[in-house]
């Protein structure tokens, strides 16, 4: 409870220092520096020649002592020099694939002195290590683009919390970090996933302007089953009363074969039914068909070509899904406190 009591509380004062924003201009305020496990242990070493020179009171180790003190501050100005006046800008959030990752492209440019062995990282959705970039030079004056996937496991919106930006450049002794909270965010498309034979349960009006659902399903034909038949279609008590397995085909009833229907699948649920549309969008996109997508409260008119279908691969991967937001807004601007004393001075 302490831990995590602490935990909240450093990212509470971090964030407050780096609020969110597509673009970060690193200063004094906003870059941290810690000595790295070997800067530890060097330190060590001349805190244990020192007291090994006042003990035998040696000028060779005093001066070996000084010498190497003055080499780990140097280091240190050096380490925190690289990060000082550097910007870090995310120039696009990208669209990817559920399970392939997200690519979200920055731009470093440093504008005040070179910044050598630059690494960029942002971590999963569980907070592990995930991609990395490592060697980034940028020097004076110029810029640099580089590209971190983010690899996620579901659909929707993809923002990462913090994107970490560290060198530990010239001797390793030091490492100096900062964070860059981005505003922007991506997509990741639903996984596609092959989609069972079936009919859309809308049709086209006369000027093919507006899908109308198809109605009176009792009017299907009945059909035997075929592999791949979704069970719900199935007519159990049929089956039970003469054994022969038979389907309801809805073919017949009039539903437009250039609609892809987030209703066409009964029994599946709603990350499914988003699967198989992705797989269908992508296999009309793969042979030029021209298509159009009805999803619950939106309706993609028909079209060809691949803006059209990444239009599509937008639509259903932030379906039923809100822009995310920053947790810690609330906090700032709030009237909590006015009302309460409000309240109290009323009673």
């Amino acid at each position: 409870m302490l831990k995590k009591t602490l935990a909240g509380r450093i990212r509470r004062w971090i964030n407050r220092r780096l609020p969110r924003a597509d673009r970060q201009t690193f200063t004094q305020k906003t870059i941290f520096i810690l000595p790295t496990g070997a800067g530890v242990v060097f330190g060590l070493l001349l805190l244990i020649m020192l007291v090994t020179g006042i003990n035998y009171q040696n000028s060779l180790i005093y001066l070996l002592v000084f010498l190497l003190g003055a080499l780990f501050v140097a280091a240190m100005h050096q380490t925190h020099r690289n990060l000082s006046g550097l910007t870090l800008a995310l120039v696009s959030a990208g669209e990817g694939e559920a399970g392939e990752g997200v690519p979200f492209r920055f731009r470093i440019t440093s504008t005040t002195a070179d910044s050598l062995a630059l690494a960029l990282s942002v971590a999963d959705e569980q907070g592990r290590p995930g991609a990395v970039i490592e060697g980034v030079h940028v020097p004076a004056g110029e810029t640099r683009d580089v590209t971190l996937t983010l690899p996620t496991a579901r659909r929707g919106y993809v923002r990462p919390e913090r994107v970490r930006i560290e060198t530990r450049f010239p001797f390793g002794l030091l490492k100096a970090w900062s964070w860059l909270r981005p505003v922007s965010a991506g997509v990741a498309y639903p996984r596609p996933l092959p989609a069972p034979d079936t009919v859309s349960t809308v049709q086209e009006t006369d000027n093919n302007d507006t899908p109308v659902r198809v109605a009176g399903q009792d009017e299907a034909d009945l059909r035997p089953w075929r592999e791949g038949d979704l069970t719900p279609r199935v007519m159990w008590k049929r089956y039970a009363r003469t054994g022969q397995m038979v389907v309801a085909d809805w073919q017949a009833s009039g539903g437009s074969p250039h609609w892809l229907d987030f209703s066409a699948f009964p029994g599946a649920d709603t990350e499914l039914r988003l699967s198989y549309l992705a797989w269908q969008v992508r296999d009309r996109a793969a042979k030029g068909a021209r298509f159009g997508l009805t999803l619950p409260g939106e309706v993609i008119d028909p079209d060809a070509g691949n803006p059209h279908a990444l239009r599509c691969l937008h639509a259903l991967a932030v379906w039923g899904q809100e822009k995310p937001r920053d947790d810690d807004a609330h906090v700032h601007g709030t009237r909590a406190g006015v009302d309460s004393a409000g309240a109290g001075r009323a009673a």
